[in-house]
């Protein structure tokens, strides 16, 4: 989580770069997430203050710092369009889990998630991240078990193409330094495979997409 990760020795890159896994799993087809992602960034499943509260959440797990975090990025549509479709398993989870951070946060601190300051929401993560949060009233949703499931839709929403809803304006891949899929160029040629000449990234080739509120 964002604090332990600022803790640590290594850039944002090199922290995403680490999570192989979730590079794999970004790379894989989501055309149901796809498809709701194209008709909008309205809710599909959150509520209003359900959609805020994953919005907090996961801009502390990647906040911006030197580069744009989960926020600008649109980690929450992603997310939202996630539980829409191939992840609809996981919408109990998220609005029991949601359901009792409110309340854990009302008992600790008479305040909503997101009305808390970054470092009283960094508390109550890294209370939820261990499993210690007090107060938590959902024995149907493990807080880490929540707290992982967050944590992975965050990461995936940073890195995985822009159609199933996150990585805005190819926000996760700039701070990657991937260009984009070259495919549909031809491949890769000679020249670009030994770093002679770089790789056209895709925001050069593709208008960004509109920031929505």
């Amino acid at each position: 989580m964002s604090a332990h990760e600022r803790d640590t020795h290594f850039s944002r890159r090199a922290f995403l770069v680490s999570t192989t896994g979730l590079w794999i799993s970004a790379g894989l087809p989501r055309p149901l997430a796809a498809a709701a992602a194209q008709r909008d960034e309205a809710p599909s499943v959150l509520s209003p203050d359900e959609w805020s509260a994953v919005e907090a959440i996961s801009e502390r797990i990647l906040p911006a710092d030197e580069t744009p975090g989960a926020k600008a990025a649109g980690c929450v549509n992603f997310i939202d369009k996630a539980l829409a479709s191939e992840d609809a398993a996981a919408l109990p989870l998220y609005r029991e889990a949601l359901q009792a951070l409110e309340h854990a946060c009302d008992a600790r601190w008479k305040k909503k998630f997101v009305d808390l300051d970054a470092a009283r929401q960094d508390a109550m993560l890294e209370d939820l991240e261990s499993g210690s949060l007090p107060d938590w009233g959902a024995p149907g949703a493990s807080q880490q078990a929540f707290f992982g499931s967050v944590r992975m839709h965050t990461l995936l929403g940073f890195l995985a193409d822009p159609r199933h809803g996150g990585n805005r304006d190819f926000i996760g891949w700039r701070t990657m330094g991937f260009p984009g899929p070259v495919h549909h160029l031809g491949g890769a040629q000679p020249d670009q495979m030994s770093g002679k000449r770089r790789f056209a990234p895709i925001w050069e080739r593709t208008p960004p997409r509109p920031s929505q509120s």
